[in-house]
């Protein structure tokens, strides 16, 4: 079957497509688009970024994302539409001429990026309601400022989409997708779409092999850093079961393929501090494509996701033809580039206890800079205080062992005793026994376990009303 979608309203239809070509190689070759930047090639810079509409069921209108067309697959495009800054026409559009006017633009190469990511804020697009400076925070410049891009975007009013015309080509493209390639090893990849998470089981039974990729956040790097292969690859990212977000009593459900910034908002509203964090998590372009799931299946001991789940007590559900199965989120991480999932399993959803009214939640993502940065240390705390006595104690540190992982000294010194600052100051001690970090480019191990200590404090200050958030700490 064809690799079908809308690029910049036009239908393409495409045969011989291998599961790891890129988007943005697409645009700059076989489409001849080369408005679309390709910058750095890991998600980072936001010179390549695209508008990707997929059509909403019930609805008549497509939901506009911004993503980075350098770690996108071009089989993730099948039965959407796509917009690029070639897209927009061969005169400035209003949002373009403001640009203009506010001195927006110098050497230009960062332009393109720019554009389309206010355009898709201006557009309404996911992940949009949120400050310029949020929407702007995957984009980089390097001569410009960010003052005059930042007065473009705020000045930009509204723009007017109609996406009928588009929904009518996208119906002659809808429907579970398949196709293969010859590598250049003569090998044939191949790569598979299901439109149900049935068909996923039945799929993952049939290729226990496959590489599983929803927003391809971090597969995508593979290819185009490590100039690997796929071979045969399952995308789930657009498996209606596991787009699921359940806000119930007594929790949050979020299917494995949920997209961090549709969770935002729940996650958010779950604890304030969850939410602070899913809003560094990447730039926008990677909230709009990397997933809950994703984050947790990849194994990453610096994944910012697991650490504050784990902290709050989540479960983790897989599933597979023979069926479920349910475990505790720490459970799951057994060591470095090992986890509890067999080959016929795909992460089928979260479910994240809500805190209760006694409950203690603090979480810090410690990083060399603000925005769209790896933690170097992501500490997350859940401590359930019953007339200042801490009953109940959850920690849990990303970048500070091979895998997420829970504090069990650090827990113990905190439980059952009273939530004093001679209590943080021996919880803060523990630490130093729970974990032997490594050194790397983000920090030496001295420095993780000091600012491992120094969160506990941190969670204390914030309990007594003595730390201000002005956002959170960014280390020079």
């Amino acid at each position: 079957m064809a690799l079908r979608f809308v690029c910049d309203g036009e239908l393409v239809e495409l045969d011989g497509v291998a599961p790891g070509d890129t988007v943005l190689d697409f645009l700059r070759g076989r489409a001849s688009k080369t408005g679309t930047k390709e910058g750095c090639g890991e998600g980072d810079c936001g010179a390549c970024t695209v508008l990707v509409g997929t059509p909403v069921p019930g609805a008549d209108r497509l939901d506009w994302r911004a993503v980075n067309a350098c770690i996108q697959f071009l089989p993730m495009l099948h039965g959407k539409a796509v917009l690029t800054v070639d897209g927009l026409g061969d005169s400035l559009t209003p949002l373009q001429q403001t640009m203009a006017c506010n001195g927006a633009s110098q050497c230009g190469f960062c332009t393109p990026g720019f554009v389309m990511s206010l355009r898709g804020r201006a557009m309404g697009a996911a992940g949009c309601d949120l400050p310029v400076g949020d929407v702007l925070a995957g984009n980089l410049c390097r001569c410009t400022g960010y003052g005059p891009l930042l007065d473009a975007g705020a000045q930009h009013p509204p723009a007017e989409r109609d996406d009928a015309p588009l929904l009518a080509m996208l119906r002659r493209a809808a429907g579970p997708a398949c196709g293969h390639a010859t590598l250049p090893d003569g090998r044939t990849a191949r790569w598979f779409i299901p439109d149900n998470a049935d068909a996923l089981a039945t799929l993952l039974a049939q290729y226990p092999g496959a590489r599983i990729v929803a927003g391809a956040t971090d597969v995508g790097l593979w290819v185009t850093k490590k100039l690997v292969d796929l071979e045969t690859v399952i995308f789930v990212g657009d498996v209606p079961e596991l787009g699921v977000i359940d806000d119930g009593a007594e929790g949050l459900t979020l299917g494995g393929a949920v997209r961090y910034a549709d969770a935002h908002a729940a996650l958010a509203q779950l604890s304030p501090e969850l939410g602070e964090l899913v809003r560094r998590l990447g730039g926008l372009q990677v909230r709009n494509a990397g997933t809950v799931g994703g984050n947790i299946a990849n194994g990453s001991p610096i994944g910012d996701g697991p650490p504050a789940l784990i902290a709050l007590g989540a479960t983790l559900t897989l599933r597979s033809v023979r069926g479920r199965r349910t475990m505790p989120l720490e459970d799951f991480f057994i060591a470095y580039g090992r986890q509890d999932r067999a080959a016929d399993e795909f992460v089928e959803s979260v479910f994240v206890p809500r805190p209760g009214a006694q409950d203690v939640v603090h979480i810090s993502k410690l990083s060399k800079r603000f925005d769209s940065d790896i933690s170097a240390v992501c500490g997350a705390f859940r401590l359930t205080v019953e007339q200042g006595t801490i009953t109940a104690a959850r920690v849990a540190f990303g970048g500070m062992a091979a895998t997420p992982r829970r504090a069990p000294l650090a827990e113990a010194a905190l439980t059952g005793a009273p939530f004093t600052a001679a209590t943080m100051a021996a919880a803060a001690a523990a630490i130093r026994a729970d974990f032997a970090p490594l050194s790397d480019v983000r920090g030496s191990a001295a420095y993780r376990l000091e600012a491992a200590g120094n969160l506990v404090w941190r969670l204390w200050h914030q309990a007594q009303g003595q730390a201000v958030r002005v956002q959170e700490v960014a280390l020079g």
